[in-house]
């Protein structure tokens, strides 16, 4: 099978896996997405492997599972000795662009102790070439965009996402939230969107990979107007949880542990918490209705047939549920992600607007990139090619149960350490979750076990349960065995013979 011409491999940051309106989200309208999944595959149980943004872009970038890659958190540096999509593709004569951010921090021993790019997670990964890097931390060159526009900015440029019009908020009276000081016509999204259509139209004439990577939704959750009215915080159905944190908090240590900080507590305010929902959904809105722009000019530009899109996200997002704001822990919002592949050669037409329900994984993200280019797939990857889903309409054999790890450790903060009596390498947990069961498996703590059939928003803990003892067991045996199975194997299929070094 020939090559695909063009890769587009977009991200949008913190979006929930249910928040799409083809899969019947009862308030969040997508119709661009929903019009670009009738041509493409939607794969309605794709799981991230791990959060936040800089170790789950570290999977999606290297195909390689969390404790193999070992970005633990935001600002862990990036082993040198692990490649990734962007290297590879370049090895194909590929020049990978970037509009955004891969939030990537270098390998230090590379480095000298005073390089800038230590003082940050947001760096660019290795064989990217940044067209316009921007970020949360160091908006960079959109900064300089909205001064050319007459836009007086605070000094320190982190602040510009907090720029919100005067006036009272939601909570306290005014009829719609306050809105992003920073018209839509200039705000990240829509600039990000520009800079990707003058892409695309200058390379044109020759093959190109575009990684585009939105903020949004990712908070602040600040929505320029109109996206800032969109949807009527009274009109949501109130968040899955129990009645108080303090309950919720009984499930486990660790839960009780992220309830007790602001910073992952939804606010106790129902009027914020609804403000704060409704413009997620807003600004999520505002990201479909800009992709609604970039795959039209695909279209006029007759690029459309020759590209490969990938639409996903990093990780999701906890929007209230059991009282949690963010992402992180063991629960499905935290990863539960859209994907929505288009393949445009003919050889997927018999398969376009299908929805697969196979369990997959952001590891088998940089396979099907590589693969869709023709390349080889690195033996390293723990991913596969999801080729097989939208080219031949299957993919036999294929894993029956999603995966992901968490890792809660904090180099600047030993709260959880103390907190919950562990050292800092006790601060993980790793998760194996079935159609039917989910089995949480900590490092020093005690486990958790549900039974999603009789239990959909995960409230009651089974681990202790004798009718279920059986069923624990043999989870916590399936996890050892992933884990075995994903062991670093780069050069575990050579051996040195009489004859030479033996490649299987």
């Amino acid at each position: 099978m020939a090559p695909v011409k063009n890769i587009l491999f977009i991200t949008a940051d913190q979006w929930r896996g249910d928040c799409l309106s083809s899969l019947g989200h009862p308030i969040v309208k997508t119709p661009h997405l929903d019009a670009f999944a009738r041509e493409a595959v939607t794969f309605t149980r794709h799981f991230a492997n791990t959060s936040p943004c800089s170790p789950s872009r570290a999977t999606l970038h290297t195909g390689l599972y969390q404790h193999n890659h070992r970005v633990a958190m935001n600002g862990t540096p990036l082993d040198r000795r692990h490649t990734n999509w962007a290297i590879e593709a370049r090895k194909l004569g590929y020049d990978p662009a970037l509009i955004g951010y891969t939030d990537q921090t270098p390998d230090p021993r590379d480095l000298p102790p005073n390089d800038l790019r230590l003082n940050t997670y947001e760096g660019l990964l290795p064989g990217i070439t940044p067209i316009a890097h921007t970020g949360m931390e160091n908006p960079g060159p959109w900064a300089e965009y909205l001064r050319t526009k007459g836009y007086a900015l605070p000094e320190d440029e982190r602040l510009i996402l907090w720029m919100r019009e005067g006036g009272p908020d939601y909570e306290e009276g005014a009829e719609y939230p306050r809105p992003f000081a920073i018209r839509a016509e200039h705000n990240d999204t829509t600039w990000d969107v520009d800079q990707a259509i003058d892409y695309v139209s200058e390379h044109r004439a020759h093959p190109w990979l575009l990684h585009l990577s939105l903020l949004r939704p990712h908070p602040p959750w600040i929505a320029s107007e109109p996206w800032n009215k969109l949807y009527d915080p009274e009109s949501l159905p109130p968040p899955v949880r129990r009645e108080t944190p303090d309950l919720e908090g009984e499930q486990h240590p660790w839960l009780a542990f992220q309830l007790s900080r602001g910073i992952t507590r939804a606010p106790g305010n129902p009027k914020k918490l609804a403000r704060l929902r409704a413009v997620y959904y807003g600004l999520m809105s505002e990201v479909d209705d800009n992709l609604g722009r970039l795959f039209s000019h695909l279209k006029r530009e007759r690029l459309w047939d020759d590209t490969l899109i990938i639409f996903t996200s990093d990780h999701g997002e906890e929007l209230g549920t059991h009282w949690l704001l963010g992402k992180g822990g063991y629960f499905d919002g935290s990863y539960a992600v859209p994907c929505i592949i288009r393949d445009p050669r003919q050889t997927a037409d018999a398969t376009r607007g299908k929805t697969v329900d196979a369990f997959t994984e952001h590891v088998d993200i940089m396979p099907t990139l590589l693969d869709a280019l023709g390349g080889h797939i690195p033996r390293r990857c723990d991913g596969h090619s999801l080729a097989p889903f939208f080219v031949r309409g299957k993919a036999m054999p294929w894993r029956d149960e999603a995966h992901w790890e968490f890792d809660f450790r904090d180099a600047s903060d030993d709260s959880a350490e103390r907190a919950l009596g562990l050292t800092l390498d006790e601060c993980n947990l790793s998760v194996i979750r079935s159609a039917r069961y989910k089995y949480v498996h900590f490092a020093n703590l005690p486990p958790l076990f549900f039974d999603l059939q009789t239990d959909p928003n995960e409230f009651h803990n089974l681990a202790d349960d004798r009718v279920y003892a059986p069923l624990v067991l043999e989870h916590a045996q399936k996890l050892i065995s992933w884990r075995q199975r994903h062991e670093d194997k780069t050069l575990t299929h050579m051996m040195a013979t009489a004859d030479g070094l033996l490649k299987r």
